[in-house]
């Protein structure tokens, strides 16, 4: 009698293969992208650094120790008091602040240098700093009452135990508060802007490139106009209009400055997306489709979008550091974010107010909210970069059996 087998089953199947076919499993397009990012060391960087920048700025009524709207009127001008901490054992704490005038010689006269203070150490008061400390009243989210933020002295304002971790400015905010809700601010306005103009230049663009003919000749010609305008002055007219309109509510004038900014970075992204439309559109695989009937509308979002979505990603990402620029421009020079929002640009714009040379020799920490600007722009370009090699087709071959 012949014997017969038994049906191989999948386990004796991956014991049949060689090691050569088990590590070089098929990987998909997903999979191969994340492990080039992976490989992109600053590009890692640059993502981790704007996650942790989102989350501080999420959580920013905690984070910061005061709110940002508080004015501690007796301390102007406090220096940045991270170097001020003093340790018992493992107890952080800081000494009482002593207000102190500058005075200046002038002719052998002792004038006092007005808008300058100087400030010691009253080694006779300590105040510890605190984890978790009562402090400011606040709405988590916008709807959760509480008053625990992650440190602080706990002080009542016009106490001397004040810890002011990035110093004040010339009305007694603290800094390091009204950085964290104005990067709130910064940080938002890029996505947003990026949406708003991404769905309407791919939109336009993509029916250009796809339609051809008059309609994309008149959508061209739509688009040259936009193009040839001057981007920054064309800003500066219409947020000038904005700003003198009046009394407008906050929100208000940031979606004025939103909607600004997406009108003039729609344009050269629709340029570029016409032109993956026409290389797109006489692919096979869409001449395929659109030979059993398919119409228009499914080739297009069904064939053609898939296909220019690792671009958008891309493109988005490095457009975002131009927007927070942009924005930070608009608000330095009085145009843009007005109080009671805030914006790394607004708390530049103080800054230029008071005299640039004055304020760089006695207060240089007033431009600690530009290192944010700069930290941001480049964890963006970095991310950027990373996230266009890794979706760059032909870089397919580049991995090897490390990155699997």
């Amino acid at each position: 009698m012949n014997e017969t087998s038994a049906p191989a089953t999948p386990q004796s199947q991956e014991q049949a293969q060689s090691p050569e076919e088990q590590v070089y499993q098929p990987t998909s397009q997903a999979r191969l992208i994340w492990h080039r990012f992976l490989r992109h060391k600053l590009g890692v960087l640059g993502g981790v650094t704007i996650a942790f920048l989102v989350l501080i700025f999420l959580f920013a009524e905690f984070v910061s120790p005061y709110n940002y709207h508080k004015s501690h009127y007796a301390y102007p001008y406090v220096p940045p008091m991270l170097g001020r901490i003093h340790f018992d054992g493992l107890r952080p704490y800081v000494y009482g602040l002593i207000k102190k005038n500058v005075y200046v010689e002038y002719g052998g006269v002792r004038n006092r240098l007005p808008g300058v203070l100087r400030y010691a150490e009253n080694r006779s008061q300590k105040y510890p700093i605190k984890f978790f400390v009562h402090g400011d009243k606040y709405q988590l989210f916008g709807f959760i009452p509480t008053d625990i933020h992650l440190f602080g002295t706990g002080e009542p304002p016009n106490s001397p135990g004040q810890f002011f971790l990035f110093g004040t400015d010339s009305q007694g905010y603290d800094i390091f508060s009204q950085t964290l809700f104005g990067g709130r601010v910064s940080l938002s306005i890029g996505p947003i802007v990026i949406l708003i103009s991404f769905l309407f230049g791919t939109l336009l663009g993509g029916f250009s490139g796809y339609l051809g003919g008059v309609a994309d000749t008149l959508i061209q010609r739509f688009l040259e106009i936009f193009m040839s305008l001057p981007r920054l002055a064309l800003l500066l007219a219409i947020a000038g209009i904005l700003a003198h309109l009046g009394n407008i509510p906050a929100m208000v004038r940031y979606w004025s400055i939103v909607g600004v900014l997406a009108l003039v970075n729609w344009a050269p992204l629709a340029r570029v997306i016409r032109g993956q439309f026409l290389a797109l559109r006489n692919s096979e695989y869409t001449q395929a489709a659109q030979a059993i009937g398919a119409g228009d509308l499914r080739v297009i979002f069904r064939h053609i979008m898939p296909n220019i979505m690792s671009y958008l990603v891309v493109a988005a990402t490095l457009a975002v550091p131009d927007i927070i620029i942009l924005e930070s421009i608009l608000s330095f020079l009085g145009y843009g974010i007005q109080d009671p929002l805030i914006s790394w640009g607004m708390l530049l714009h103080s800054f230029e107010g008071s005299g640039f040379n004055f304020q760089m020799q006695f207060h240089a920490w007033l431009l600690l909210p530009a290192a944010f600007i700069v930290v941001t722009v480049l964890a963006f370009n970095f991310m950027g970069d990373a996230l266009r090699d890794a979706v760059d087709p032909y870089t397919v071959a580049e991995v090897k059996e490390g990155a699997l």
